[in-house]
Order: structure tokens, then C-alpha cells, then sequence
């Protein structure tokens, strides 16, 4: 497999994106329920085209990573948050996700950012070995704040410098 070619999304993007998100939806990584039709619109008015950076092998989006600022408060204007990673299951293990990473840090940089964080279930292994590795650490965990499919799960606050 190729290396993942990184840009910003489009908004033309909007249905290939919905299909992924769908596709890859897990009780691993979702607190919330499973879509279901009608779908709604993958970009509305809190989810903008250019929050997210769009991972295309062969033409085809396989993965997407979202950043915007983590509050809209200025004394926080130097940090940004990622809110959403999704890699479609073909290219799992072929460093789509890292390099969604690495961009969401180069972004978060161009943006004049000092800090990213982000927030991971607690029993998302997978994820969690992956930020790791990519120069997160915990910051904080909230114990048994979600109830996933009959189990209390922990939210894991994780962040780094830039």
C-alpha cells in the first residue's frame, strides 16, 4: 500500500465521508448510537469541511482526522483538539491513522498552536498504543464516565506539545 495522500476536506466529500463514518462506526470508540437512515449530512454547521484533513489512497477517502480549538475562549486560542479519527478497515495497519496524526499536529502548528489534545475511550486499546507512539500522554481520566453496551468505560484525556 501507497503512502496516504493528506489534504483538507471538501465539500463534495460530504457523502463518501458520511459512507466512512458509518462503515467504521464502533461501540470501541462511539458513545454515541449507531447511525441509522435517514443519515444526516456529514458536515452541518458544527462540523465544517475544513475542521477535518481527509486521508485518499487511490482516489478514495480511507480515513479522516477532525481539529478545531478546544473552546472558543481566547485565553485558549493556542490549543487545538482532535475530535474524530476514522480509518476504513482495509487500511488499518498501514499507517493511514499515523499520518493523519502527524498532519492534525502540522495543522494544529500552522495554526499557531502550542498544545493538542484529544479524549479516547479507555478500552480503545489500539488507539491509545497509536497516540502513544506519537508523543501523547494521559493527562487525566475520568473514571466510568460512559456506559458502552452494558460495561462502565473511562474517558482518557491525552495531550502534547507542539
Amino acid at each position: 500500500m501507497s503512502e496516504p495522500n493528506i489534504r483538507t476536506a471538501l465539500p463534495d466529500d460530504d457523502e463518501e465521508l458520511g459512507a466512512l463514518d458509518r462503515a467504521t462506526w464502533s461501540s470501541l470508540h462511539a458513545v454515541t448510537p449507531r447511525p441509522q437512515p435517514p443519515y444526516r449530512p456529514f458536515f452541518d454547521e458544527r462540523h465544517a469541511p475544513g475542521e477535518f484533513l481527509v486521508a485518499e489512497l487511490d482516489r478514495r477517502i480511507v480515513g479522516y482526522i477532525r481539529v478545531v480549538p478546544a473552546t472558543s475562549l481566547a485565553c485558549n486560542a493556542h490549543v487545538r483538539q482532535i475530535q474524530g479519527l476514522a480509518v476504513a478497515d482495509e487500511a488499518r495497519g498501514h499507517g493511514v491513522g499515523r499520518a493523519l496524526i502527524r498532519a492534525a499536529m502540522t495543522e494544529a502548528r500552522r495554526q499557531g498552536a502550542r498544545r493538542i489534545t484529544l479524549r479516547v475511550l479507555g478500552h480503545n486499546t489500539p488507539a491509545r498504543k497509536l497516540y502513544e507512539a506519537e508523543g501523547f500522554a494521559v493527562e487525566g481520566v475520568l473514571p466510568e464516565e460512559f456506559l458502552l453496551d452494558g460495561k462502565y468505560v473511562d474517558d482518557v484525556l491525552m495531550g502534547r506539545a507542539l
